[in-house]
């Protein structure tokens, strides 16, 4: 048993007060989060701070174009275009290197050594480059597809690639390393360009060996407009260390086919600032899909050699190291959730980690402390980032041999469709009960055609996203039977005997309730893409799977017409796409009408266009019902939300216009504005007068829809419902069930939901209707939610009650309330419809 973290460590916290937000005068205190000192990528001001545009963040223009010199073998040496100098640039100030100092850089390498390439893998959402650098011994061309052919041999023939004695030999032994993907978080860049410089140089004969044995890949910066600017997140506000399963964002996709291309052994992902360095392995929970024996080893020991090799730098500020496997409590520093680099580069075969150098430079230390001190602090992260590196090099080094047949019998495993190793207690030192997770995989899971797929268009979605993510998905090519079950040609099936059968399974299985396995956790709990991204999918849990069938490259087109010439078409909102649809013919000038029952309906002139957005967009239109409808008109929406709700939106094709307290107090003009969204940094109560009445007159004539406590308390303070909003416990979080019987607005919503600092509504009041409910019993299906300590904000507490309420204010407001979270970081695509039925339904009269 780990001592320091199992014994019964420190109390969670104290009882986490209930407030109830009603729609009174009285001003309703904001929900309390749960007591934590740790980091969460949206915490709690993801209720406080408005998005904006990024309008200060500049599209970054460099002069010329990248020159490829040379693409075949290695070196692969790439002419990198020039930035203009940014003296804004906020790495300066400590000392650091600037990211327009990158290119010339790198450059003026790749002219000196023979061992460097550069390559750009693409760019940041301002257009910035993103770099790959690799550090090798020359290769022949003939020599690299020897390299790419083992590389494939270890995943797609495992048994073969064990028994092949050349490729134990000579195969390169792949290390990846990316650093900065918090933009605020500098150093690991400098490390890396100092191990960069270092191995394209050195005469060192160990040196040298390790290149003629190894490819190391360095991801330079992989977050360059953060580094820039100085933020945590990307352009877009997102935390790139949350979205690899849900890859989103163009660095995040980046890094991900950085992985799979270079399919490294080892991973290490530069981080800061803890209070003392962090190293990873994780505490528990752990993933229950990965095969925890082949990772633990190798990962518990290089853990420690770093640590040995950061106190031996003599630092007194570097010596309190913390590796969360053995030192933390469960739940303080989990590695549960595959939306980490550490944690998804696992599922490609990777022994990873997460590094987190000691003194913090950014945040409010950025800007109260001197100059001098910020430098002498970055120089200590950045020597205690470059000795995990070394250390690591010198690991690699030692165990490569291990390190590539580990990586094998992962791959082996999965194909074969072997069940999970235990993994007894003592395995490593300190392995106990607390750390054993594991799964049954099923047998396969069916993504079906026909008219049992309750979206074409999110399981085509589905689909090319697993796909991306090499999980292996065939397309039936004639009707086939499975698990009892009988399923039209252009199906899908994903068989589980494939090489990353864990990576498939974390994406597809509903997941586990973890609440009783931790007081808490680092961050969320639940994810199912299955659950939560709108397509029908079916569990084969044993069997044969022979089904005639081909791999999928990218999934069937679903866009179309189903509707003869002549006559209007209709479109049902059950998924964003369709609202993209929706809002590119609204945007064209269509004019629309929407029915009673939510369906948008294209007049017949409209025909052209609607096959247009159908194959754009994937959606398919059908011949309209009889029924008046009311005009649907381009919708403005007002929006008072967080970064990521902004992005959905704007992924939805919405005319959204960020707002907050402080911008309408400075006069924001809401005479164009059909729908108030909020959710996050806007107060009623707070308006001055004039903005008051602008507001006033938006929920006179317009819609508001809200979400979280933030939109429950503008509910109260603006009398717009007579609701009860109850906050759940601030940390819980996850994939829920709900009851959808008697929605309106919201009616064909999913069977499943997803939360975050959960909410629900009581003493719904004349008129207001309950669109969704948590269902009874035990709600959470899979994610971390637990009863504050005096029994409320449970689950249990939620079960039956009011999820999302719909209604008309006295004013005439058509009014939706959210106590879910249905845009959460970009990922439950399945939930977009429900925001955008919401907005169509309070925008129209």
């Amino acid at each position: 048993m780990h001592v320091e973290r199992r014994v019964l460590l420190a109390l969670v916290s104290a009882a986490l007060a209930v407030t109830s937000i009603t729609a009174t005068p009285a001003a309703a205190a904001p929900q309390v989060r749960h007591d934590s000192d740790r980091d969460f990528g949206n915490g709690p001001e993801r209720n406080e701070i408005a998005a904006t545009d990024p309008v200060a963040a500049r599209r970054a223009t460099p002069a010329g174009e990248n020159q490829v010199r040379t693409h075949q073998g290695y070196p692969r040496r790439t002419e990198l275009r020039v930035y203009p100098e940014d003296p804004t640039d906020r790495s300066i100030k400590l000392g650091l290197t600037p990211y327009h100092a990158l290119a010339p850089r790198l450059n003026a390498l790749q002219d000196r050594s023979d061992r460097v390439s550069v390559e750009v893998v693409g760019q940041s959402g301002l257009g910035r480059d993103l770099y790959l650098v690799t550090l090798t011994a020359p290769e022949k061309p003939a020599e690299s597809r020897q390299q790419d052919a083992w590389r494939d041999l270890i995943e797609n023939d495992p048994v073969r690639a064990a028994r092949d004695h050349r490729l134990e030999r000579d195969y390169k032994a792949p290390l990846w390393i990316n650093n900065n993907i918090h933009g605020n978080e500098w150093e690991g860049t400098d490390a890396a360009l100092r191990q960069i410089d270092y191995l394209a140089t050195t005469n060192d004969p160990a040196a040298r060996r390790l290149l003629r044995h190894s490819r190391i890949y360095f991801n330079v910066t992989a977050n360059p407009d953060g580094r820039v600017a100085g933020t945590r997140g990307n352009a877009n506000g997102f935390d790139l260390n949350r979205d690899f399963v849900t890859n989103s964002q163009p660095e995040n996709v980046a890094m991900r086919e950085e992985i799979e291309d270079t399919q490294p052994v080892i991973t290490l992902d530069e981080h800061g600032y803890s209070d003392g360095t962090l190293i990873e392995p994780t505490g528990p929970p752990h993933g229950q899909n990965y095969d925890f024996d082949l990772y633990i080893r190798h990962g518990y020991a290089d853990g420690l050699e770093m640590e040995a090799a950061v106190k031996a730098l003599g630092y007194p500020e570097a010596q309190d190291v913390v590796v969360p496997f053995r030192d933390l409590a469960p739940g303080d520093w989990d590695g549960w959730p595959p939306i980490f680099t550490a944690q998804y580069a696992m599922y490609h075969g990777a022994v990873s980690y997460t590094i987190e150098i000691p003194l913090q430079v950014n945040n409010d230390a950025y800007n109260t402390l001197p100059v001098e001190e910020l430098r002498r602090r970055a120089a200590i992260n950045t020597d205690v980032s470059e000795a995990t590196v070394k250390t690591t090099l010198s690991y690699l080094d030692r165990h490569r041999v291990e390190l590539v047949d580990n990586q094998i019998e992962i791959f082996r495993r999965g194909a074969a469709g072997e069940p999970q190793r235990y993994v007894p207690d003592g395995f490593v030192p300190g392995f106990g009960p607390e750390d054993r997770f594991t799964t049954n995989f099923p047998r396969a899971y069916v993504i079906p055609a026909g008219p049992t797929q309750r979206s074409a268009v999110a399981a085509a979605r589905l689909v090319d996203h697993l796909v991306a993510h090499d999980v292996r998905v065939r397309r039936a090519t004639r009707p086939f039977t499975l698990g009892g079950h009988r399923y039209p040609v252009g199906s899908y099936v994903v068989d589980m005997h494939q090489p990353k059968r864990g990576l498939a399974n974390v994406m597809l299985e509903a997941g586990k309730d973890v609440s009783d396995d931790a007081p808490q956790m680092y961050d969320i709990a639940g994810w199912s893409h299955r659950l939560l991204w709108g397509a029908s999918a079916d569990i084969v849990r044993n069997g044969q799977v022979r089904v005639p069938s081909v791999a999928v490259v990218a999934a069937a087109p679903t866009g179309g017409l189903d509707v003869a010439p002549g006559r209007d078409l209709a479109i049902r909102i059950v998924d964003g796409k369709d609202a993209s649809a929706v809002n590119d013919l609204l945007g064209r000038g269509l004019s629309l009408r929407r029915l009673g029952d939510g369906t948008v309906v294209v007049p017949a002139s409209g025909r052209q266009a609607a096959r247009a957005v159908a194959d754009r967009y994937g959606v398919r239109f059908t011949a309209a019902p009889p029924g008046a409808g009311s005009p649907l008109h381009r919708v403005t929406v007002a929006a008072a939300v967080a970064v990521d709700e902004l992005f959905a939106l704007r992924d939805m094709g919405f005319d959204v216009r960020p707002v907050s307290t402080a911008t309408l107090n400075a006069g924001f003009d809401l005479s164009r504005v059909d729908v108030l969204l909020v959710s996050s940094g806007l107060r009623y109560d707070q308006l001055q007068p004039a903005a008051r009445a602008q507001v006033d007159a938006v929920l006179a004539q317009g819609g508001v829809v809200t979400r979280g406590a933030t939109g429950s308390r503008f509910n109260a303070d603006a009398r717009l419902l007579p609701v009860t909003a109850v906050p759940g416990r601030g940390d819980a979080n996850g994939v829920v069930t709900v009851d959808n019987a008697g929605a309106s607005v919201l009616a064909g919503s999913t069977p499943t939901s997803f939360v975050y600092s959960p909410q629900w509504f009581a003493n719904l009041g004349a008129g207001v209707r309950a669109e969704q409910r948590y269902a009874a019993g035990n709600p959470l299906v899979a994610g971390h939610w637990r009863p504050n300590a005096d029994g409320s904000g449970g689950p249990t507490a939620a079960a039956g009650q009011a999820a999302v309420v719909s209604g008309t204010s006295a004013t005439g407001a058509r009014v939706l309330m959210f106590g879910t979270e249905p845009l959460f970081r970009a990922h439950p695509k399945g939930l977009y419809a429900q925001v955008a039925s919401a907005i169509y339904w309070s925008a129209t009269r």
